[in-house]
């Protein structure tokens, strides 16, 4: 409940996202007053606005960090982005110690009319760190699509890509890749198979059903995508596919989804790449052609 309020579902909006903008306003302002003080004299006015907007931008840094460390925690462990943003959180942090520093030596100086050289410099330091640290957060959503379309989903993603091998196989061809149990109902696993083929697995009403990974669109990865009845919705710009078939019940997406057989045998969920049909009797819970259906997302 509580990462649900954090990460914004109940809002329908990131929540880290809406809060980033204050500290980065309010440290950015705070550094304008202070560059401003070494030129107006006397500057008692500018170096006090300085000095409470630096404080504000600390407070909401910190409110802004909560949902932040959220989002982090969330990021797969494989995911290639996770180390831009572990440099990210740790810039973060580096800047509010740096502002920390900056607004306890200050509160000792709020009637000086002449601006003191360290806490400037301070304020030098911390609005560089912001600004590299806010270019590695726009790199996070716009090249990497980190935390894009969470807020509507609500259960947890993939924390890692199960690996398994089309040679470890049983003599029908079907490939073992986790146990059926670890998988709760809407949540998704991300499969890679001998490095080329990736595929998303999800339990929809108690059935599984195996789809390729990225949305055929822009390469959105549907396993961090949110559900409703048997249909996905990529995370990234929300075209919709019935996972049985594949077909696109909404754009922008206009190609198919490539979907996989999945069976569940001994408590272990097996898929298979190639496109053939088992009978029901064999637990085949997947590639079953229905009816087209109307999409089911506002």
């Amino acid at each position: 409940m509580l990462r649900n309020l954090l990460q914004g579902k109940f809002l329908q909006y990131p929540l880290h996202t809406l809060l980033v903008h204050f500290p980065i306003g309010l440290f950015g302002l705070s550094f304008l007053l202070d560059s401003l003080a070494w030129f107006v004299q006397p500057a008692n006015a500018l170096l006090r606005g300085a000095f409470y907007t630096l404080a504000a931008g600390l407070g909401m840094a910190l409110l802004a960090g909560i949902p932040g460390l959220i989002d982090w925690a969330t990021i797969r462990i494989d995911h290639p982005a996770k180390k831009t943003a572990t440099l990210h959180l740790l810039l973060n942090l580096a800047a509010v110690g740096f502002y920390l520093l900056n607004f306890f030596l200050r509160r000792g100086t709020l009637t000086a009319t002449t601006p003191p050289l360290f806490p400037f410099i301070l304020s030098v330091i911390g609005i560089g760190l912001v600004s590299v640290s806010g270019y590695l957060g726009g790199r996070l959503v716009y090249e990497n699509g980190i935390g894009v379309g969470r807020h509507r989903r609500w259960t947890e993603v993939p924390r890692q890509t199960i690996y398994a091998s089309a040679q470890v196989t049983t003599p029908s061809g079907w490939i073992p890749v986790a146990r059926a149990g670890s998988l709760k109902e809407g949540e998704t696993l991300r499969v890679q198979v001998d490095g080329t083929t990736v595929m998303a697995i999800a339990k929809l009403q108690g059935v599984f059903y195996a789809f390729q990974e990225f949305c055929p669109h822009r390469g959105g990865p549907l396993s961090e995508g949110s559900f409703q009845s048997e249909q996905v919705q990529c995370p990234w710009h929300r075209s919709c596919f019935d996972v049985r078939i594949g077909q696109v019940t909404r754009g922008p997406a206009k190609v198919a989804l490539q979907t996989y057989p999945v069976m569940v045998w001994a408590d272990t969920l097996h898929v298979r790449l190639s496109p053939e049909f088992l009978p029901k009797d064999k637990g085949n819970t997947g590639q079953r052609q229905e009816k087209k259906r109307e999409p089911v997302f506002s």
